[in-house]
Formats: structure tokens, sequence, C-alpha cells
């Protein structure tokens, strides 16, 4: 073979390299665009002003983004830190709290410091680990409710701006589905973008200027038991645990120790800016870490570094973000939160009902949680675990001697 064909007969550059690079930032876009705005509504529904909410929006961007580069650099595994759904969910369905936001920055720094416990003490992993998914994904779906429920009552009150979400959603979910939610935020921007432009509001450009706001902390019995504690056991059940499991499942043995040690510092460091918690991405993980990111598992770990950049981006547009919602209508955003929490939803009642002995006490759990009762300034979630586990201690006590 002469050099001219065996130049011609080269594939020249290995297109696959840049795919892991693709997949991280395709897994950042979809993790922000799809549930920022639940982020936002939770830390308001807590007593969080707009620019603490939009300082919280940031911090959590910044600690995924230096997480993912710590993580993927340093053990050169696709591990990709998110932020926690399912507790800011909880959040938004906890409401205020004695002693206000700063109470409730504390209860984050508690939740914060229990994860770095449990990255030092695996026993108390393994305690969380040992709640009854049932009874921990009751609890999650009972939070969720209110939030699901809201596009149907928001398509009532404003149908003009919510059907086009819950529409593009659905044919989205058709055809696109892993962009469904993202481009029901797409129509909800085109929305929002047409309401301005017919009112003639003003955008004051200060506001999208990224800027952090830091809050003092301070503890109340209702923050650490009603956000603090439940805020732990949602992140980790729902969040860290699946989060390694997926990672497994790919051929990946996540560091324990290390990965807890980096989200609790993480979301120590975040919650002092009003973030929540971050945490090993569950649902993200199988977007960065799957064949599709590179068909060389040892050379997916560059999704994790392409994620973080990415969070570099999106933290410095995430003050223009938080600006785009409040200048939504009334019913517009908690669509695209419902719409966005259908899946977590969905899963979380499947697994809370699926095993027949243990349906009772989920079922318990699950209704306490949507209540939303709060009794001595502690939150639905905290009394709606604690009945789940009574329940099931009631109805399985003595079963085993009895066998």
């Amino acid at each position: 073979m002469t050099a001219s064909a065996a130049a011609s007969a080269s594939p020249g550059p290995d297109a696959s390299a840049i795919r892991p690079i693709v997949a991280g930032v395709v897994t950042a876009l979809v993790g922000f665009t799809s549930t920022f705005a639940v982020v936002l509504t939770g830390l308001r529904a807590v007593g969080a002003s707009d620019d603490q909410a939009a300082s919280g929006l940031l911090a959590l961007c910044l600690a995924i983004a230096v997480g993912c580069l710590f993580v993927g650099a340093r053990y050169r595994m696709p591990i990709t830190i998110a932020w926690s759904t399912p507790g800011v969910a909880l959040l938004a369905a906890t409401g205020a709290v004695d002693g206000g936001w700063p109470a409730v920055v504390g209860g984050f720094l508690v939740s914060a410091v229990l994860i770095l416990l449990a990255g030092f003490f695996p026993p108390l992993g393994a305690l969380i680990a040992r709640i009854p998914p049932s009874i921990a994904q009751a609890m999650l779906a009972g939070v969720l409710l209110p939030l699901c429920v809201a596009p149907f009552t928001g398509v009532l009150s404003d149908p003009w701006g919510v059907a086009p979400v819950l529409v593009v959603w659905l044919v989205a979910a058709r055809l696109l589905p892993r962009w469904a939610v993202p481009l029901a935020f797409a129509a909800a921007t085109v929305v929002i973008v047409i309401g301005i432009v017919r009112s003639g509001a003003q955008v004051d450009p200060a506001t999208l200027v990224p800027r952090v706001e830091f809050v003092f902390p301070t503890l109340t019995f209702g923050s650490v038991v009603g956000i603090g504690i439940p805020l732990f056991v949602v992140t980790m059940a729902s969040q860290n645990v699946p989060g390694v499991a997926v990672m497994r499942s790919l051929g990946y043995t996540v560091p324990w120790r290390p990965a807890m040690i980096v989200t609790g510092l993480g979301s120590a460091v975040a919650a002092t800016a009003g973030g929540h918690a971050v945490n090993l991405g569950a649902i993200s993980a199988a977007i960065a870490a799957g064949p599709d990111s590179h068909p060389d598992p040892n050379r997916r770990w560059l999704a994790s570094i392409s994620v973080g950049c990415s969070y570099f981006v999106l933290a410095a547009l995430s003050s223009a973000f938080a600006a785009l919602v409040l200048l939504a209508p009334a019913g517009v955003i908690p669509a695209v939160a419902g719409v966005a929490l259908f899946a977590a939803f969905g899963s979380a009642i499947q697994q809370a009902i699926d095993d027949p002995g243990e349906r009772m006490p989920a079922v318990v759990t699950f209704l306490v949680a949507a209540s939303g009762i709060a009794i001595a300034g502690v939150s639905a979630a905290f009394w709606a675990l604690l009945a789940g586990l009574v329940v099931r201690a009631v109805l399985h006590v003595g079963r085993r001697r009895a066998v």
C-alpha cells in the first residue's frame, strides 16, 4: 500500500474522543434546565428572598462544578455531582420554619454535617440504607404530590400560559424523552418573553449579574428536626445510595468516603450562601457514565470534567435564569417544576407500593407527607417517616418469631 493510499484509508481523528465532552454538556444542560425552577421554588417556599434564592442557585452550581472537576480528575471515573432535587421538593412542601431563613440555612448545615459523618462513619450510611425503601419512597412521593398537581391547577387559572408548557412536554415526552422537560422550559420561556413584550416590563440589568448573599445560620428545633434530618434522609436514600448503585451497574465502584466528603463539604459551603444540598448524581450518572459517553469505560471520566466546566458557565447565567422566573406568570413556573418531577413521583410511588407486605406502612407514610401537617414546628416529612416506621413495627412485630 502506498503512503497516499494509507493516508486516504486512515479514519483520521477519533470522533469518539469528543463524545464524553458532549455527554457532559448534555448532562449539565438537562440537569439544570429540568430542575432549576424546582430549586428556586423550594428555596422561596422556606423563606428565601428572590436575591437569596438566586444566591443559593449560584452556590449550588459552583459546588457541583468544583465537585465534578475534583472527583473526575482524582478518581478517573465519570462521577457526577448534582443538587438534591428530592431535597428541594421537600423544602417546597415544608414552608416557613421558626427562625426564618437563617434557621433554614442552619438546617442545611445540619444535613451537610450528617452527610460528612456518613462518609467518616459508614454505619451511619448503613443506618439510612436500613430504612425500608418503600417508606423512604412513600415519604418522597407525598412530598412531591403538591408540586406534581400544580400543572393541572395552573392550567385552570392560566390556560394560555400553562397549556403550551404541557403540550410541548407531552409531545417531547413521546419524541425526545430526555429533552422533554428542557423543551417544556423553553416553551415557558417563550410564554414569559411574550408576556414581557406585551406588558412592556423592564428588566433591571443589575439582576442579571451573579452575586452571593452569605447568611449567618441559626439552629432551632424545627430547623434541625424539620429540615436538617429529613433533608439528609431524602438526599441519602433518593440520591446518594441510588447514585452508587447506578454507577455499580455501569461497572464503576464509587469510593464512598471521598464521595461523601466531597458532597458533604460542597453542601456545607453552598449552605452558607443559601444552597440546600449537593449529592451524587443518579439519573445524570447514566448519561455521563453510560456507553453512549464513550466506547472505552476508561475514557468516560472526561464527561465528569465536562459537567464541571459546563456548570461554571451555568453559574454565570444563574441570575439571569432566576430573573426570568421572577417575570413569569403565576402558574407557569410551578407547571414546569411539576412536569420536571413527574418521573420522580412515578418512580417513588411504584417503589412505595411494589411490595404488598410493605404497602400499608407506605400508604400511611405517603398520606402523612402529602397532608402537609406541621407539629411543634416540625414539617410533615419527619412525621411521615416516623408514622410509617411505627405502623411497620406494629404490623410486623413478632412475625419472624411466629414463622
